[in-house]
Parts: C-alpha cells; structure tokens; sequence
C-alpha cells in the first residue's frame, strides 16, 4: 500500500516533483475542497507555517498523520502546540543562497552609495566621490543557522570581519569568531545582520537597551522576521544617529499598512519581503522534504526536525 501524502497546498508540480518515487506515494490534494471528508485519512502533511484551508482538521488525531512537513523555511506562524509527538520538519535554510546574497548587495550598496552614485546627466565634478570598502569592516551576526553561515562565508570573501553571537560553546567554522557578549558585539560592528529564527527569545531582541550600546553609524539589515526589531526602538536610534541605514526585508507586520514612517524614512530601505525569490525557490524548498520522504519510506530518521519547544 502506498504511503498517502495529504496537502492543503495548491502547488501545480507536485505531481512532478513526486515522479522519481514511482508508486510508492499517493498525492492527495485538499486545497479545493469546500468541507474535509472524515474519511480522509493519511501518512504525511505537506502544508505551510500559516492557516490552510483543512490545516486543524487534518492535525486532528484520526487523521491518522504521522510526520508534518511546513513548505517554508521556519515555523513560526505554526500551532507547535497541535504536533502532539508527531514528526515536525521544514525546509530550514533553503533559502541560504538567495538570501546571502541579498546581505551582501544591500552592504555593498551601502558602501558604494548606491543607486546615488549613478548619474543620468552631468555631475559636478567627475572622479571624485567618497565611498567606503567591505574589506576590514566588521559584520556582525545574530543567527548562525544555514542562513548566517552562508552571508559569513560570502562576507570573508570579501575581507570583513565576522562575529557572530553564540550561546554556549560549538565548533565555527572558519573566519567566523564566536561571541558570548552581545555588549561586545554590538559595540564593534559595523554592520549587523538579523538571521535568527522568531521566537520568543528573539522577540524584539534588538531594542532600545541593546541599541544604545550598539557603535554609532551601525547598519541594519534584517532578513529573518519583523519580530526580532522594535520597530519604534529603531527609530529612535536612527534619530539618534545611532543607527545610519537600516535596511529591512521582513517587518512587522506583513503586509506594512499604508503611511508607516517605515515608508518614508530616508534611511530605511524597505523591500516586501522578497530576499528568499530565486527561479529555483520551489526546488530549493522541495528538496529537503523529497530528501526526508525517502527517509521516512525507509523507516530511517528525518533530517532537520522542528524543535517545538525551542520553536524552531
């Protein structure tokens, strides 16, 4: 009998993407239906950190579901509370590639002033300008996940410095220097990157305290969640010359409504929580799950489990 994958998610290829399986998974599609069946019954839950259609009734016990899978990269947003010991995985950093390279262009515009340093008819002078260099700048990273190892690694090579905030000791890997002191941390970076996972821990970690700490002219880039900045705190700073530019894909909330001095603040640069996009998005996301599906068919252990009480 074929393992039963039931999902609530309504994307196109994956009938395709379940191919290579053979026979050995039965896809059932939830999305469309108007009232769940209480027969429906299954092996595996594909579905997404937020509210699907069916997401509660088919996490219900007698749905039989053994391993959830969130087709996203965290899991907050995700009611942990109803796993109840089941298996819990997502696709954990498989954004990495499109995302660290989002860091990377938002410092390097940074430095380099752009798009102000382009022109599109005669400057004052020609030349002539004063921009600033990555290399022997400090970076600074909250998080180092998938995510936080991948802007560390493109940041070495561009010659900066990287620390990044670590709990209790573990083995970095190379050109990455361990900090147990956020003090000591924000007191020396240039540039700070935001890669942690939201959770309660995280919830507007950067906030006034640890802004006023942070070395005058520091850079904001946020590409984890809203949640980890107080937004108002961050104002102040950047009133306060504390902060020069923050630049921030993700904010809370999402959608940002309509007059929010986000918007129009001159030195917020302010993207729709768009760093992940990447032609192969999809791809990158299903890989971890089809790695784990033929785990789990193995009756071998699945990669990357959800902590549920760490949330994440």
């Amino acid at each position: 009998m074929p393992l039963r994958l039931l999902t609530d998610l309504e994307i196109p290829q994956l009938e395709e993407d379940l191919a290579p399986l053979g026979g050995q998974v039965e896809l059932v599609r939830l999305g469309q239906l108007e009232q769940l069946p209480a027969s429906v019954t299954g092996d595996v839950l594909l579905t997404t950190a937020f509210a699907g259609r069916h997401r509660e009734a088919l996490l219900a016990p007698e749905r039989g579901v053994r391993w959830v899978h969130v087709y996203g990269t965290g899991v907050d947003g995700f009611p942990l509370a109803q796993v109840q010991g089941r298996q819990l995985t997502c696709s954990r950093g498989a954004a990495a590639i499109p995302i660290s390279e989002w860091v990377m262009a938002m410092l390097l515009a940074d430095a380099k002033q752009l798009p102000a340093s382009w022109v599109k008819e005669p400057p004052e002078q020609w030349y002539f300008a004063s921009l600033e260099v990555l290399h022997g700048r400090h970076l600074g990273l909250l998080g180092l996940g998938t995510i936080g190892e991948a802007v560390a690694e493109r940041a070495a090579a561009f010659g900066m410095r990287v620390s990044a905030l670590v709990r209790s000791p573990r083995d970095l890997p190379q050109g990455i220097e361990g900090v147990a002191d956020e003090r000591a941390l924000l007191a020396n970076c240039d540039y700070l990157v935001l890669a942690a996972p939201a959770t309660p821990e995280t919830h507007h970690w950067l906030n006034r305290e640890r802004l006023s700490i942070a070395r005058p002219g520091l850079r904001v880039v946020n590409i984890a969640r809203g949640s980890l900045v107080d937004q108002e705190a961050l104002h102040w700073a950047l009133e306060a010359g504390i902060v020069a530019r923050a630049y921030l894909d993700v904010v809370d909330p999402e959608p940002l409504p309509e007059g929010n001095w986000l918007y129009a603040h001159p030195r917020v640069h302010l993207s729709p929580h768009i760093s992940w996009s990447d032609p192969m998005a999809h791809q990158r996301l299903m890989a971890p799950f089809l790695r784990n599906l033929e785990l789990f068919l193995a009756g071998q252990a699945l990669q990357g489990e959800v902590d549920t009480r760490a949330g994440y």
